[in-house]
C-alpha cells in the first residue's frame, strides 16, 4: 500500500484569518484562489509586499482592531465599531480616546485580572491533579 499524501488546502477566507487580514483587501488571485498549507507557510515566513502593506496599515479585520485598541470584539461592537479600520484609524481612536474606549478599556482589564484570579485559585488544584 501506498499511502497518498493530498495536498491540504484552505478557502481564502481562512488563509486570512491566518494571516491576520482582512480579506477584502488582499488582492484578487488571494481572494480567488485556494491557499494550501505551504503557500500560507510561506507566505507568513517571506510576506510579499502587498501583506507588509496590511499588515502595517490596513484596513484591519475587527480582532486586529480589538487587540490593538486593547478591547473585546462585543466591545467594539458597543462602541460602534463594525467595519475594519485602517492603522490612522486606530492611532487616531487611541490618541482621542472616546469615552467607550476607555471604559471598554477597563472592563478588559477587569476580565484579564478575573481570569488570573482563576488560573492562580486552580494551581494549587492542577498541582494535585498531576
Amino acid at each position: 500500500m501506498t499511502s497518498h499524501k493530498s495536498t491540504q488546502t484552505m478557502k481564502p477566507a481562512t488563509a486570512a484569518k491566518k494571516l491576520g487580514v482582512y480579506l477584502e483587501a488582499t488582492p484578487t488571485e488571494f481572494q480567488e484562489g485556494v491557499v494550501s498549507r505551504s503557500e500560507l507557510n510561506a507566505l507568513q515566513a517571506d510576506p510579499p509586499e502587498w501583506l507588509l502593506e496590511l499588515r502595517r496599515n490596513g484596513p484591519h479585520p475587527r480582532p486586529v482592531v480589538a487587540a490593538k485598541l486593547g478591547v473585546s470584539i462585543s466591545g467594539l461592537a458597543r462602541g460602534g465599531i463594525t467595519e475594519p479600520l485602517t492603522t490612522e484609524q486606530i492611532d487616531a481612536l487611541k490618541k482621542d480616546l472616546p469615552e467607550w474606549l476607555e471604559k471598554e478599556r477597563a472592563i478588559q482589564a477587569e476580565v484579564r485580572k478575573e481570569a488570573v484570579r482563576i488560573k492562580e485559585k486552580n494551581a494549587p488544584q492542577d498541582d494535585q491533579a498531576h
